[in-house]
């Protein structure tokens, strides 16, 4: 009896220990930032526009993507394991301020509404209801981890959801592909149509899910009635630490909608003064801005907007409305997972902008 106790203590040790090093690598593959192969910034690309960069195609390396708008070295491993273990976390104290707040949806009025309707669901995931079609973004649903508390913890189920026409992927990171998720969707909705950057070929053939656009920035996939255009962005990606960053494309999306709004997407970004000319370019009336896992700056600017960040973007976009995803649901910074939507709000009330914010937490419904 004794030696099977131990047996079994040793066997959930080391699923501790495997859940732990799984975390870690999750964390890391999201939130630390790649070393390019570049020695020097991209100069040249400074002086380019996007599309210039794009039609260039200065974002291709020779074995994997490039970030064009970045430094050429920035954090790794040995500055994430900085933060992790060595640094001063001054928001720690907060942490039991932190609520969890189950996500519950009525998506009755949400289907019988055929105008258009944004509806934030948790961290960066929002569906957006366009004359009828459903329009997916980044889902997480079932949280990433048992390391990780999921604050926002989906309360109904996903069977009731409208099934999505197109599921949009911005990037690889976990917290924004995640396989559980949309294996809801595939193979037993063989219509359902996946929009992602250039790359994961594997993931999409491991799920069966062979309905699928690969775009490049500046690629547009129109169906008839909607263009979905992919947009450059000052990111990163990473799945597998061993094989190193940047295998895939990430990027931004810009909704043109039947409906006639038309609806920015930026994924994970850090600021970048792209913002400008994207906003010069397209006539935006909702820019759905991520933000979140911004602390502490010295790690996370290289890949993330902190609030005064996001309403300088909202501002170079000129954006109508700004809603604000990439918060509630993990916590991934230092800052404890309910601030920011405060810290935005201040930022734009010192803009004279706070009247451009949709104020809607997860689980809400906007209807234009």
């Amino acid at each position: 009896m004794k030696s099977k106790i131990q047996r079994e203590s040793k066997f959930a040790a080391k699923c501790k220990v495997f859940g732990l090093a799984l975390s870690i690598m999750i964390l890391f593959a999201s939130c630390s930032h790649a070393e390019t192969s570049r020695e020097s910034p991209d100069a040249e690309a400074n002086q380019m526009t996007l599309e210039q960069i794009a039609r260039e195609k200065r974002h291709h390396g020779p074995d994997r993507f490039t970030n064009p708008f970045a430094p050429p070295r920035t954090h790794g491993l040995k500055e994430f394991l900085k933060w992790k273990l060595f640094s001063e976390n001054p928001f720690e104290e907060q942490y039991a301020d932190e609520p969890v707040n189950p996500v519950n949806i009525d998506w009755k009025p949400i289907i019988a509404y055929d105008g258009l309707s944004v509806t934030f669901i948790n961290h960066a995931s929002v569906l957006i209801r366009d004359a009828g079609v459903s329009i997916l973004v980044d889902p997480i649903f079932f949280g990433l981890s048992f390391f990780y508390t999921n604050f926002t913890p989906l309360d109904f189920d996903v069977d009731t959801m409208p099934k999505p026409d197109h599921i949009l992927i911005t990037h690889g990171h976990y917290d924004h592909l995640d396989k559980d998720s949309l294996s809801v969707f595939a193979p037993d909705t063989p219509d359902t149509h996946v929009i992602t950057p250039l790359g994961y070929d594997q993931i999409f053939s491991s799920l069966e899910m062979k309905n699928r656009t690969q775009l490049d920035w500046f690629d547009a996939f129109n169906d008839g009635e909607r263009e979905i255009i992919l947009l450059p962005c000052n990111h990163w990606t990473m799945r597998n630490p061993l094989t190193g960053p940047n295998q895939n494309l990430w990027g931004s999306y810009l909704i043109r909608t039947k409906t006639g709004p038309t609806i920015f997407i930026s994924g994970d970004t850090a600021y970048f003064d792209g913002f400008k000319e994207i906003g010069a370019r397209y006539d935006i009336d909702l820019a759905i801005l991520s933000v979140g896992a911004y602390e502490p700056r010295w790690f996370m600017k290289q890949s993330h907007m902190n609030p005064a960040e996001a309403v300088q973007a909202a501002k170079d976009l000129r954006a109508k409305k700004i809603l604000i995803v990439h918060w509630g649901t993990f916590r991934l910074g230092n800052e404890p997972v309910h601030v920011p939507p405060g810290d935005v709000l201040r930022e734009l009330q010192k803009a004279r902008m706070a009247d451009r914010l949709l104020d809607i937490h997860h689980g809400e419904t906007v209807y234009y």
